[in-house]
């Protein structure tokens, strides 16, 4: 899905609701890369499409990071996290294995995230 400054993509990996915001500006590496303008559009998308996770999937807690250390272009990771989801309360990144959604789940996840917001 199209933002006003990012694209929203799906992790797939259906262990937690998973979103990333990918800014459409080339060889942006880091947040202060980008001009003061798109800074706060980020921020602006980001709560955006935090708020509409929240929504849609009834978590307790957004966990919300633009790490870029394996891929280097910027982008910002918003996951729902919930007491008794995998790894609970650590971190998400290189925990276990990823596990793929079933085509028709990924794509109802998607309809659901596109109606939050």
């Amino acid at each position: 899905m199209w933002l006003g400054l990012c694209e929203l993509r799906v992790m797939d990996d259906r262990r937690w609701p998973w979103l990333i915001l990918v800014p459409q500006r080339p060889g942006a590496v880091e947040i202060h890369d980008l001009t003061p303008l798109d800074q706060a559009m980020l921020t602006f998308e980001t709560n955006l499409v935090s708020e509409g996770l929240k929504k849609a999937s009834g978590c307790l807690k957004i966990n919300t990071g633009a790490l870029g250390n394996v891929v280097r272009q910027l982008h910002v990771h918003v996951v729902a996290r919930s007491e008794g989801d995998p790894n609970w309360p650590g971190p998400v990144w290189g925990f276990g294995q990823r596990e793929p959604y079933r085509r028709e789940d990924l794509h109802r996840f998607a309809e659901t995230i596109r109606k939050a917001l």
